[in-house]
């Protein structure tokens, strides 16, 4: 199967887009893949998850926080964000931050720091 990103339905949040590009919809049952784009100065809610997380950036510069800790990156910078973990990206630079995200299981279930669930506009059907 071959999936054309500019024909994936776009999500968007507050300064952020999304597309998910792999994932349940395209038959995947233990990964996802997200491209997004996070405006100049805008953020991912602060978030944990259920599995492993690879973020490669496209484009951009911006900051990594991971369980508290602060890490900046630029273009070609690949984050590693391990289960669970609470985290946020955040877009710093004049333009937009453009990641390609790979999660480890699908369908990705988001919560906050205090374990809440975090209902997003592009999640999946659960598997039953």
């Amino acid at each position: 199967m071959i999936v054309q990103q500019d024909q994936v339905e776009e999500h968007q949040l507050p300064g952020l887009s999304h597309r998910t590009v792999a994932g349940p919809l395209q038959g995947l049952e233990t990964r996802e893949v997200w491209v997004q784009t996070v405006a100049p100065g805008a953020a991912t809610p602060v978030h944990r998850h259920d599995c492993e997380e690879a973020i490669v950036i496209l484009e951009g510069h911006g900051v990594l926080d991971l369980e508290g800790r602060e890490e900046a990156f630029g273009p070609g910078a690949t984050l590693v964000v391990p289960r669970d973990a609470v985290h946020q990206v955040r877009s710093t630079g004049p333009e937009p931050l453009r990641l390609v995200a790979a999660l480890g299981t699908a369908p990705v279930r988001v919560h906050t720091a205090t374990n809440e669930r975090i209902p997003l506009p592009w999640d999946a059907p659960a598997h039953d």
